[in-house]
């Protein structure tokens, strides 16, 4: 029911967020886009690289930065794992939105002096020094990236607790208008 559909997964919703129509914002997307504000990073007039397609970040994310409005307003190019020269597109990025579901694919020759990089990477890695063996950690090498970037989101950390945050607006904003307050 696209009525109960806080993750703004549906079919309908998916179609009302290209229209730029009222609907609940995929939660990973819409925690991007508070943090750029909340951060006094807003899109606005910037160009934003998106390095991933999936149907949960990547396409959502650039839908909502395209539309005409106070939130978003920016320019926007779709990169992914078949993008030819990945890093000619990611060096214009005033904001680099990295989601492409690979490990430190992100490096610091690929980002522009001064961007702002958001990770929503998450890959599990091996490592020895670790109980379980393994550990979390983005598509940016974060370590190099961050003497680039002017901001940067760490993983685990970063963009995670937003999508949380988002899905919990989600849910009373969905609530308020079935109520009949939205």
């Amino acid at each position: 029911d696209p009525a109960k559909d806080a993750d703004g997964q549906t079919a309908v919703n998916a179609g009302r967020l290209l229209r730029g129509e009222p609907c609940p914002w995929p939660a990973t997307p819409a925690g991007i886009v508070e943090m750029l504000h909340r951060s006094g990073n807003p899109p606005a007039g910037k160009h934003v690289v998106v390095c991933g397609r999936s149907n949960i970040v990547g396409k959502p994310v650039a839908a909502i930065l395209m539309q005409k409005s106070d939130r978003a307003n920016a320019t926007v190019t779709l990169c992914h794992t078949g993008t030819r020269d990945l890093p000619s597109y990611t060096r214009q990025a005033d904001i680099l939105i990295a989601a492409m579901g690979r490990a430190g694919i992100i490096t610091a020759d690929m980002v522009k002096p001064g961007a702002v990089v958001l990770d929503v990477g998450n890959n599990w890695v091996d490592d020895p020094t670790r109980k379980s063996g393994r550990r979390l950690t983005g598509d940016v090498d974060y370590e190099t990236v961050r003497q680039v970037a002017s901001a940067i989101t760490p993983v685990p950390g970063g963009v995670g607790p937003m999508t949380i945050a988002m899905l919990l607006s989600n849910t009373v904003w969905l609530a308020e208008r079935q109520a009949g307050r939205g």
